[in-house]
């Protein structure tokens, strides 16, 4: 084998494309990244991933005390009592949700609707509310029954 010490071409000026214009490192790197054939795939998985709860069905129990408690509420409504709620919020994307906990003013409570609407414009439904604290509870039920 004959070795080439490239001496007569070692001084030359590096060619340039006229046609082709000359490629960024960040573009000449980016030929060899990865491809994502499923477009798509990586955002499924991990909504699949996500853990949602499930709904506690209440006993008669602490339903009795939540209806209390609601009457309560009804009485000093226009005190606009703040009050800190735990309810079930659903998931939008899959089944199940997760228990939420909340403080607001109470503004009015809808029979109707089933809900309780808050003064910043926030509705609960009366249906997944799990538990309701607040000051106006400690003074009109007893330390026991709360």
């Amino acid at each position: 084998m004959v070795q080439q010490d490239y001496s007569d071409i070692i001084g030359l000026e590096h060619h340039q494309s006229e046609r082709h214009p000359h490629m960024s490192n960040y573009d000449r790197a980016a030929q060899f990244s990865p491809f994502a054939a499923l477009t798509g795939y990586e955002d499924c998985i991990t909504e699949a991933a996500r853990f949602t709860d499930g709904r506690i069905e209440l006993d008669e129990e602490t339903k009795e005390r939540l209806d209390e408690k609601l009457r309560i509420l009804q009485t000093v409504m226009m005190q606009q009592p703040e009050v800190t709620f735990t309810f079930f919020q659903r998931d939008e994307h899959k089944e199940g949700g997760a228990y939420v906990t909340l403080t607001g003013a109470v503004k009015k409570i809808d029979p109707v609707r089933r809900q309780i609407l808050l003064a910043d414009g926030t509705a609960l439904f009366l249906d997944d509310i799990v538990s309701m604290e607040g000051p106006v509870f400690s003074a009109a039920i007893p330390e026991k029954d709360l």
